[in-house]
């Protein structure tokens, strides 16, 4: 009796808690949240850059390496972004990695390696060229390195989510309806939310701008915005004096009404390049890092982007 009882309360328990489900981790707030969004209701993945720390600069805690040791499968954007992860991901053989620069559909650009000199406007059309090609050939074999930030264009978020619900069916195949059902809703709500930037990015999209270092442009070619530059090469180099003069220079050439900082760096270099400039300041966070972990955090990421840039740009007068 006591057995046919247990038997019974088991059918009773949510799908969801009848089974443990598999184990799986994801690397970066963005990528989270894509991975959260599609395991809605079934699990939840861990996450391994949990504080405001840059990807470029992060070290793994053993807590991390646990994770990683046990985990079914580990979504990352790949060793561009999260070079910290390329060791253990090779070392732990038995656990899936997917690479989501390498997911079927995401249209990648290559990096952008110029100076404070260089024709930005000239170069964002020469790469957009290039991007297209790409996706009409889903060849994923650039010229040089690709841009590793990728999420910052919904289309390419699609992709990714489409990625995703596909490997979590495949891993967990009796979940695969609640799988596909959440990437088919999540899809839904990227094509809305890309819309709606549209809508709201209309009015500033020629005004010029420079950011700190060169983290957008998968954004600013979705929504053709006009950056003329970055105060950085690359988010592990501090610039030079002959560089901020060349910054504070194109400053004041293209008349960029905002220089944008983010929040893992110090606000002192972009006060110093706008000085006397008449430029504004404001902040960008391309991660999220200051965004609560969850299935949420992608779309908070890229509306908190969105209006930094709408107020920061538009004209005050």
């Amino acid at each position: 009796m006591h057995r046919a009882l247990g038997i019974a309360l088991l059918a009773l328990l949510p799908p969801c808690l009848s089974a443990e489900s598999i184990r799986v981790v994801a690397s970066i707030k963005p990528v989270h949240a894509l991975v959260a969004s599609v395991m809605k209701g079934v699990g939840s993945p861990e996450l391994l850059v949990t504080s405001s720390a840059s990807p470029h600069h992060y070290s793994l805690r053993p807590s991390d390496v646990r994770h990683i040791a046990t985990a079914d499968v580990v979504f990352w954007v790949g060793p561009s972004l999260e070079g910290f992860l390329a060791k253990p991901l090779a070392n732990f053989k038995a656990v899936r990695t997917e690479t989501l620069l390498e997911a079927p559909g995401v249209r990648l650009l290559p990096s952008r390696a110029m100076g404070a000199d260089h024709d930005w406007r000239t170069v964002n059309q020469d790469d957009t060229k290039r991007a297209d090609a790409s996706v009409e050939t889903s060849d994923h074999d650039h010229d040089g390195v690709e841009d590793p930030h990728i999420w910052l264009d919904p289309g390419n978020a699609i992709a990714m989510a489409r990625r995703i619900g596909g490997v979590l069916a495949e891993l967990e195949p009796a979940r695969r309806r609640e799988f596909e059902a959440n990437t088919s809703a999540l899809i839904g709500r990227l094509e809305v939310l890309d819309g709606k930037i549209i809508e709201q990015l209309g009015p500033v999209k020629d005004t010029p701008y420079l950011v700190f270092h060169d983290a957008y442009q998968y954004y600013e070619r979705r929504y053709g915005l006009n950056v003329v530059g970055a105060i950085v090469a690359s988010a592990e180099q501090r610039p030079g004096a002959r560089r901020l003069r060349e910054i504070r220079n194109r400053i004041r050439l293209t008349e960029a009404r905002c220089v944008f900082n983010e929040p893992q760096y110090e606000s002192a270099l972009v006060e110093t390049v706008i000085d006397g400039s008449g430029a504004r300041s404001a902040i960008l966070d391309p991660l999220g890092a200051q965004l609560r972990a969850g299935p949420e955090s992608y779309f908070l990421l890229m509306d908190t982007l969105t209006e930094a840039l709408r107020d920061c740009l538009q004209d005050s007068s």
